[in-house]
């Protein structure tokens, strides 16, 4: 089996030295950068499986290298991405979810962790969170592919990350049903999150932001106000 190409952009040499070596140890190979802008050249010169994104970068910080990734066409522009932040800023965290990061690690993080959610996104971006024979799914206007794991609206491409994409084939296989954010995650396997992580919340609005026609008066995907949310049966 082919290793899983990583690239990890990160300033401090001594920490990426670590988790480099702890990441080959593991199976995979890793090219470091130590600076977005080099980060970025490689992302558009090399294929890569997933990106390992510090957040503070000494040219350009990791939010905007994330901004531009996803600006770019095809498969490049889909490159799951994992932010690594500061402990204790969740705002950082939201913005960079709502920016298309598949998932994050706050420092100072443990290896061991850090590994789990390589694997955890890269799995996800592999096999998806459901096995069904049911590979196309239609609601009106919106097609879920599971087998291209693509997601199109009349004909037009959503641009979702591999987590949103499971979220949403997720929510679709369940439409009709009121979910909470505990239910959620547990169809989503394979991150650990709490029952109160906005991280939730940020997904669903990108995804909306990328099926519904009116993001602010949304008929996919609807909230249940204390609940959680639920996908809608009928639409269009």
């Amino acid at each position: 089996m082919t290793a899983s190409r990583l690239l990890l952009i990160e300033d401090d040499a001594r920490l990426a030295s670590m988790v480099a070596q702890y990441l080959r140890e593991n199976g995979f190979e890793v090219q470091h950068a130590g600076d977005g802008a080099s980060g970025l050249a490689m992302v558009q010169t090399q294929a890569f499986d997933l990106l390992i994104l510090d957040l503070m970068l000494p040219d350009i910080d990791g939010l905007e290298v994330c901004r531009r990734i996803r600006a770019l066409p095809g498969e490049t522009g889909r490159l799951a991405v994992l932010m690594l932040t500061a402990k204790g800023d969740p705002m950082d965290r939201i913005i960079g979810l709502e920016l298309g990061a598949d998932d994050y690690v706050p420092k100072p993080f443990e290896p061991r962790e850090l590994l789990a959610r390589v694997r955890a996104v890269l799995r996800r971006r592999s096999y998806g969170p459901v096995q069904t024979t049911q590979q196309l799914m239609r609601f009106g206007a919106l097609e879920i592919d599971r087998d291209a794991r693509c997601v199109t609206v009349g004909g037009r491409e959503a641009e979702l990350t591999s987590y949103q994409f499971d979220l949403l084939v997720a929510l679709a296989e369940r439409a009709g049903r009121v979910l909470t954010r505990d239910q959620i995650m547990e169809a989503v396997r394979g991150r650990e999150l709490e029952a109160f992580d906005r991280s939730i919340d940020v997904h669903i609005g990108r995804i909306r932001a990328a099926i519904e026609s009116d993001v602010k008066n949304p008929k996919r995907i609807v909230t249940v106000r204390g609940v959680g949310y639920v996908f809608a049966r009928q639409q269009d």
